[in-house]
């Protein structure tokens, strides 16, 4: 194989790896972090104390998290043509990696979240302050580095789970290291993706880590 076909390949599979991580990574943070503010809002101690709806949620929660990643990718099939109206391909491959992403972001946020100094809520809620402006003014802003800081962390962990998604024809860099660099035995190919993933994910880490510093109020 030439060099101008590797780099053409390496180049679609690398663009197909963004998209899919792009969105389900974007859907994760528009469903997940909702999420997570919910289950703190509405466990012991919280603004909205609803254990009932809290448990449910944690349980939820809890449940697709303990599924491992390719365990989910086979068992949302069904969903995924139903959604998209094929199992394969970049498009599809979105489906299992946004379900499995948001349980695992809302728990993230969950954690940055209930790190807020409950003094500031309190001060909060003294001065006349309702549910949503502590939400608003002080939880999410005071939380935002770690949600951000969490971001990242989801980000980089849906590179790897969309390289494992190649495994059942998902497209992007995965399915480009399987494809050519095992089933054909293309060492060079399989070098150039472990390269590309090492690259894109120390890049997003590191823009992810300035990002949070700059939003750190301390």
């Amino acid at each position: 194989m030439t060099t101008d076909v590797i780099l053409g390949l390496l180049w679609r599979s690398f663009w197909e790896t963004i998209w899919m991580t792009a969105a389900s990574g974007l859907l994760s943070l528009v469903i997940g972090l909702p999420l997570g503010l919910a289950i703190v809002v509405t466990g012991r101690g919280g603004i909205a104390e609803q254990p009932a709806i809290n448990s449910v949620l944690a349980a939820l929660v809890n449940g697709f998290r303990a599924v491992p990643f390719v365990i989910l990718l086979i068992a949302l099939i069904p969903l995924t043509r139903l959604i998209v109206g094929t199992a394969l391909g970049t498009t599809a491959a979105i489906v299992p990696l946004t379900i499995a992403a948001i349980p695992y972001y809302a728990r993230i946020a969950e954690v940055s979240l209930r790190e807020v100094d409950r003094g500031l809520i309190d001060a909060v809620r003294a001065m006349g302050g309702n549910r949503w402006t502590i939400i608003r003014e002080v939880l999410v802003p005071e939380a935002m580095p770690g949600i951000v800081a969490g971001f990242t962390v989801t980000l980089v962990t849906l590179i790897g789970a969309s390289a494992m998604a190649g495994t059942i024809g998902g497209g992007g860099l995965g399915d480009l290291a399987i494809r050519y660099g095992y089933q054909r035995f293309e060492t060079g190919v399989m070098i150039a993706v472990v390269i590309v993933l090492i690259i894109l994910v120390c890049g997003m880490q590191w823009l992810g880590d300035r990002l949070a510093n700059r939003l750190d109020r301390r």
